[in-house]
């Protein structure tokens, strides 16, 4: 697999043409993949009639922005939901959890976390972990509570059973991984469990964390009994041209909750201009469905790549995925450095640059992230980021388009035989 523009090692360049004949059939799958899933939101977007009148700036507090609405209709069309609730005010996904969260718990209420411990950023949110933050769910007076995943990193329907009960106000899903090596949830499991919180608790939410999931599956969320989830735009359903925002999306009374808290209760989803960002945002959301499936296509060669060279990966190229990321365990700091380094190469952006491990908020360890994109933070374009302990394992997501991603994968091998 040769290039007249980078030099591949040899012995990568030959695993390289192995590992993608290998993972040819799982490649087709996700075409079709794709296929459904384009179709289906370019259908969503006739349906909301949208029209460049939808794309016209709003000010002030942006009364009647046609836009904005048809907006909320297509997110909640696609992920087949009763409503959404799409804005380019949420910061980042874990500001998007939190409005959600704080939308629809009171005090008193318990929140139940079925999937272990969540994501580093939202542990502050909640109001667990070493670091105290100011104004968690916890000094309002709502209870959290954790289900450890079994050993296979499945949920533990067990004990849900036992420690779930009717009163139970929330039962929370992470459906990725965050920075773990549990398998990542698919549809079929989240409609399990999803099922089997609404027997043990009938009225309560089932919310779902839906970062990196949107788009991977045919099946959405809001037909296999989820209630409420929440994601971020740079990630999957922003196409890597959305250049920030959130959404949420469920059933109408939930989602009407959280839009109170994002503005005022009274107001909710009727005001918040949108300055001219609607364009992006639509155009985002129409080009996800096929960004999304390059970005898989990318971690499905990446795994059979490096599963070749002797690294553990999970998932395997050939295992259901339910996200974009991809983790490869490296083993030692210094090869983990030297991966992200050569996916940096790889970057449109700031190929220049030499990505170090440095002290980020809101995490415990070092954390080396490579990320040449044109959004900053943006996930669903190609990055590699990971803390610096053990057991040393990178985790790997997006990709404009599957040639840079194939590419990065090599250029990444190539660095760790250096």
């Amino acid at each position: 697999m040769n290039t007249p523009f980078y030099t591949i090692s040899p012995a990568v360049s030959q695993a390289a043409e192995k590992a993608l004949s290998l993972c040819r059939p799982f490649l087709e799958h996700t075409d079709a993949v794709t296929e459904y899933n384009q179709q289906k939101m370019l259908h969503a977007f006739q349906q909301a009639r949208v029209s460049e009148s939808c794309f016209t700036a709003s000010t002030g507090y942006g009364y009647g922005d046609r836009g904005r609405e048809a907006l909320d209709a297509v997110f909640a069309d696609v992920l087949e939901t009763e409503d959404a609730l799409v804005r380019h005010h949420f910061a980042s996904g874990t500001h998007t959890l939190t409005v959600a969260l704080f939308g629809v718990l009171r005090p008193g209420d318990t929140m139940v976390s079925v999937t272990g411990l969540p994501y580093d950023t939202l542990q502050g949110v909640i109001g667990i972990g070493d670091t105290p933050s100011c104004g968690s769910l916890k000094e309002f007076g709502i209870r959290y509570e954790q289900i450890d995943l079994r050993a296979n990193g499945t949920v533990d329907t067990e004990a849900m059973r036992q420690r779930i009960r009717p009163d139970t106000k929330m039962v929370y899903l992470q459906r990725s991984r965050g920075y773990s090596l549990r398998p990542t949830m698919t549809a079929k499991e989240i409609k399990e469990v999803a099922a089997l919180a609404h027997t043990l608790a009938p009225d309560c939410i089932v919310m779902l964390d839906n970062c990196y999931g949107e788009f991977v599956e045919m099946t959405a969320p809001g037909s296999i009994g989820v209630d409420l989830m929440a994601g971020s735009l740079i990630k999957n359903p922003g196409g890597g041209i959305a250049p920030t925002g959130g959404y949420i999306a469920g059933k109408h009374s939930l989602v009407e909750a959280c839009s109170y808290r994002l503005t005022t209760p009274g107001t909710g989803k009727e005001i918040g201009c949108t300055l001219g960002h609607n364009r992006e945002l639509f155009m985002g959301a129409f080009a996800a469905p096929h960004v999304t499936g390059e970005a898989v296509k990318t971690a499905i060669f990446t795994a059979a790549l490096y599963d070749l060279l002797g690294y553990e990966v999970t998932p395997r190229y050939d295992e259901p995925r339910g996200d974009i990321i991809q983790a490869i365990l490296l083993g030692t700091p210094e090869k983990l450095i030297r991966f992200c380094q050569g996916i940096q190469k790889a970057s449109p952006v700031d190929a220049f640059v030499t990505p170090e491990p440095w002290d980020m908020p809101g995490y415990d360890s070092q954390v080396i992230m490579a990320a040449g994109a044109f959004t900053l933070g943006s996930s669903i374009e190609l990055s590699a980021d990971a803390p610096l302990r053990p057991p040393y394992a990178v985790w790997m997501q997006g990709s404009l388009n599957f040639h840079v991603g194939k590419l990065a994968a090599m250029l990444a091998a190539s660095s760790l035989c250096g």
